[in-house]
């Protein structure tokens, strides 16, 4: 197998210990925590591409082939066709576009620069919301659904809409769906008599992208379809960049589970799987990316000019990375490819990073074969231009990644907060844990240390991280809650400047319009037992303190998880969170203001019963109003006083 490597190779790197240093310690070249050298390589054509993969995929195969390709996930109904009901109300007219469009929230995302998919979007002069498989089009002026569109489905699959996500460009929504089989698989049992013989390879979990045009009554204008599992995306003006990745798409006879011989049994149809890969063709890897539908449908692949793998290792897995400018309709997406994992992606406008954790460190390690220290891949490419991104670089960290507020780039370096777990030794529990800031900057193709803080919470794991400027705030928690503020203005010499402990944990960070940053989480007894939601109002201007909190026992925020859920109006201090209370099932929005100095509650809304259905999932703002949105249906709200202003049930399945 030939490869181009983008630059020259670095000399082999031991894997880190990862546990040295000490709380608060910065350095720039301590071996101990560097991680293994990471840059990606190309290939030198089509034939050199597909001996790499097949020879890596031919190394993990068994003799049950490759397993379950992707995790399902939980199944949603949805219905197959393509439906339009227009309400009463007309949507909003081409007078209507030349009206200013109304104070209103955006979703909270992580960088103004990079809009982020979710359930509900909104420019002021309409809201479109994803609920009962529908896409839901709402007037704010008149308070009445405008319109209402089934989304396409599928034959042998439902859509998943529960986790279907859309973002918004002018008058066009692009609706990202995962797709997942009607059936679970069961290729595992053979029938009698079939033991050897060829199966068909389990059904396979698909992303589904419909692009609709909402300058009327809406209307799906284009689709793109491909047997991959989506991951995340990120849009810049019109232009979205869609993260997916896949599994190879190979089927393996089903082995003998006679008890004779079984050890040889298994060690021959490895063997006979292994020769069934060497014979696999090149599309079998590289996922096909159907725009349209029938006699008029055609299938985009990445070009193998356009793949790489990390210079260590090849993945039997393929990540991709789709450009679609919602302005000019689905066409060629084209697709850009890296033999690895991807779990999370971070972007910024003009950077976007994809991270995943490398193959030989998922699941168990093979028998005989040391424990080995977990580090995650990051890669970075450049989204400036409209066209596909370009590779710019890669590295590596020690430890795993809590979510994509992790990672953030500012003047130039990405700065990268991990939890490392040491590998485990016969009877120590629990495992020892510590988390690190690395601050990386770009050497050509790699991205590679230059400071880091360690020492970060020993034994306990991140919870909630948040970049803002200069600064970073980490927080940590196994018993007590220790919020670190790190200054990074010497990117090669960060520094930990305060310290703050508390009992509970704050989960999701968010500065506030003064200066303090406000904590959604969870709070806890002395002993790590969390009793309910908290709040914290926290001065950071010096050394950390906590200047007010609010708590809700027995209760826990979605926002926790999901800042998408999460909503704050800087000019009032209305803060709107969803609440759920597991012992009874109730659900409410919580409607909170905050002050410079305070945080008190302003009352709650809620849906139907509040559960169910009726579970409060998003808000925003349009105008004076609070909108609140559960699949049930869309309540506005006088935001002042928190009056009924009027409920909107969406059309059902």
């Amino acid at each position: 197998m030939r490869a181009r490597i983008y630059a020259p190779l670095a000399s082999a790197a031991t894997l880190p210990l990862l546990l040295a240093g000490c709380s608060g310690s910065s350095a720039s070249d301590d071996k101990a925590v560097a991680a293994p050298p990471m840059r990606l390589v190309s290939y030198d054509g089509c034939d050199a591409l597909l001996d790499g993969l097949r020879q890596a995929t031919a190394e993990r195969v068994g003799p049950f082939g490759l397993g379950v390709p992707e995790p399902y996930g939980p199944f949603a109904t949805g219905d197959g066709g393509t439906e339009i009901t227009k309400g009463a109300v007309p949507g909003p007219s081409p007078a209507d576009a030349g009206r200013s469009a109304p104070q209103h929230s955006g979703t909270n995302v992580h960088e103004a620069g990079a809009d982020e998919p979710d359930l509900v979007k909104t420019d002021g002069r309409r809201i479109v919301a994803l609920a009962q498989g529908r896409l839901q089009v709402i007037d704010p002026a008149t308070h009445k659904v405008a319109h209402t569109l089934g989304l396409p489905g599928g034959d042998g699959y439902r859509a998943a809409s529960t986790s279907a996500r859309l973002l918004l460009s002018g008058d066009r929504a692009l609706v990202l769906t995962p797709r997942t089989p009607m059936v679970m698989y069961d290729g595992l049992r053979p029938r009698a008599g079939a033991e050897d013989a060829p199966r068909p390879g389990p059904p396979r979990p698909q992303t589904v992208l419909t692009l609709v045009d909402l300058s009327g009554a809406p209307k799906v204008i284009g689709s793109m379809t491909s047997d991959t599992v989506y991951v995340d995306a990120r849009m810049t003006g019109s232009v979205a960049r869609v993260v997916v990745r896949s599994t190879p798409r190979i089927d393996f006879p089903a082995p003998s589970r006679a008890p004779r011989a079984q050890q040889d049994s298994e060690r021959k149809a490895t063997e006979r799987n292994r020769e069934i890969v060497r014979k696999a063709p090149l599309d079998a890897w590289l996922p096909g990316f159907t725009v349209g539908e029938g006699s008029a449908a055609k299938t985009y692949r990445a070009p193998c000019g356009q793949v790489s793998r990390p210079a260590s290792y090849t993945g039997t897995s393929m990540l991709s990375v789709l450009t679609l400018d919602l302005s000019r309709g689905l066409g060629d997406p084209s697709p850009v490819g890296i033999a690895a994992d991807g779990e999370t992606v971070y972007g910024n406008g003009s950077s976007l990073y994809v991270t995943g954790t490398p193959p030989s460190l998922v699941g168990l390690p093979r028998k005989g074969a040391a424990p080995q220290a977990q580090h995650t891949d990051v890669h970075m490419f450049d989204v400036r231009g409209p066209g596909r991104p370009r590779y710019v670089a890669s590295g590596s960290v020690p430890g795993t990644l809590l979510n994509q507020y992790a990672l953030s780039e500012h003047g130039g370096n990405l700065r990268v907060a991990t939890t490392a777990t040491a590998p485990p030794k016969p009877g120590t529990q629990p495992p020892a844990t510590e988390s690190t800031l690395y601050v990386l900057g770009r050497n050509g193709p790699r991205l590679d240390q230059v400071g880091r803080v360690a020492g970060l919470g020993k034994g306990e794991r991140i919870h909630s991280v948040r970049f803002i400027g200069a600064t970073a705030y980490v927080v940590t928690f196994r018993q007590v809650d220790p919020l670190y503020v790190i200054d990074l203005n010497d990117p090669r010499h960060p520094r930990v400047k305060g310290e703050l402990k508390i009992n509970g944990y704050s989960a999701y960070l968010h500065p506030t319009a003064d200066g303090k940053i406000l904590g959604i989480g969870r709070d806890a007894d002395a002993s790590g037992r969390t009793t309910g939601l908290l709040a914290s109002l926290f001065d950071v201007g010096g050394e950390p303190r906590r200047v007010a909190s609010y708590r809700l026992p027995g209760a826990a925020s979605a926002s926790d998880f999901e800042p998408h859920a999460f909503l704050y109006w800087p000019s009032t201090g209305l803060t709107v969170v969803p609440v759920s209370r597991p012992e009874s099932g109730a659900s409410e929005a919580l409607a909170l203001k905050v002050t410079g100095s305070g945080i008190t509650k302003v009352g709650a809304v809620r849906h139907g019963d509040g559960s169910g259905e009726g579970s409060v999932q998003r808000s925003l703002m349009v105008g004076g109003t609070l909108w609140t949105f559960s699949d049930a249906g869309a309540r506005a709200t006088d935001a002042a006083t928190l009056a009924d202003r009027a409920w909107l049930p969406f059309a059902q399945r």
